[in-house]
């Protein structure tokens, strides 16, 4: 069977820079700038039949219904990725579980979709994030980075212990499907300067794109039924150069053996054939 492609979307718009304290006119803007995008990254997947999945905070979809309605008719997944982006590392269990019911609220609200996956702002991850997300029904999460290819079963119950060899918990049945810096459009090609430090970007397309098929090719020559899921920004990747560089890619992808799927439908591949297609 083909290997598998999840093409992600994390529509944080403004959401990511009010969770880092930034609620100015200027980086407020850059997440206006994600809401511009929107159509044209809709477009692009509708031209070549792809469908992807949008992890969309709750004060994305409140702030920006009619995008995310688009998103939602056009029969892409919706799913959850906190309030405002939020490091639920910050939030006790319960302050957790309440902001992920608000954003489950405000999806069900604007767009009518039953979001059954999750992803963390940041990949922030806390030793309830599994009990909350398997409380609020959830089948998968796409947070952790334990493989490359393979999906696995989230645990519960690690114990880290300095004085002695790691614990590991009990599998759930919360399908993890792992995801990797390496393969994230934000740190290769957003810039961002704060008080402590520069986060260069700006790396040219052409490069970056080339590291993401060598990832892809390796798993179809090495992880047979393997999974490889690819995150991406609006208000990143929307900007038109790099958009030509989205494209050049997943026509790449297309021309090899391979089948782009929702988180979702992944997951539930998974959990009844143990594969990821």
């Amino acid at each position: 069977m083909p290997e598998t492609i999840c093409l992600t979307f994390d529509f944080d718009a403004i959401s990511l820079w009010l969770a880092r304290g930034m609620a100015t006119p200027g980086p407020v803007s850059r997440g206006e700038f994600g809401a511009h995008a929107i159509p044209r990254i809709l477009k692009l997947l509708r031209e070549r039949d792809i469908t992807a999945t949008f992890f969309i905070p709750g004060h994305t979809v409140d702030t920006y219904p009619a995008e995310c309605a688009a998103i939602a008719a056009a029969g892409h997944e919706i799913a959850l990725h906190g309030y405002v982006h939020e490091p639920v590392s910050k939030l006790d269990r319960d302050a957790e579980l309440a902001t992920c019911e608000r954003a489950r609220e405000s999806i069900r609200k604007v767009t009518g979709y039953e979001p059954r996956g999750n992803r963390t702002p940041s990949w922030d991850f806390t030793s309830s994030t599994v009990e909350v997300l398997l409380e609020l029904g959830c089948e998968y999460d796409s947070s952790l980075m334990g493989t490359d290819y393979t999906p696995y079963y989230a645990r519960r119950g690690d114990v880290a212990d300095p004085a002695g060899p790691y614990r590991f918990g009990e599998p759930t049945s919360l399908v993890e499907l792992p995801v990797s810096w390496s393969l994230d459009d934000y740190p290769q090609f957003e810039y961002l300067r704060t008080d402590t430090g520069i986060m260069p970007g700006l790396r040219e397309p052409a490069t970056v794109f080339r590291n993401f098929l060598d990832d892809i090719d390796y798993m179809v020559r090495e992880e047979p039924g393997g999974v490889c899921v690819l995150t991406f920004h609006p208000q990143v990747i929307g900007r038109g150069h790099r958009l030509l560089g989205l494209e050049r890619f997943l026509d790449a992808c297309l021309e090899r053996r391979l089948v782009f799927r929702t988180c979702l439908d992944t997951a539930r591949a998974f959990s009844t054939g143990g594969t990821g297609v």
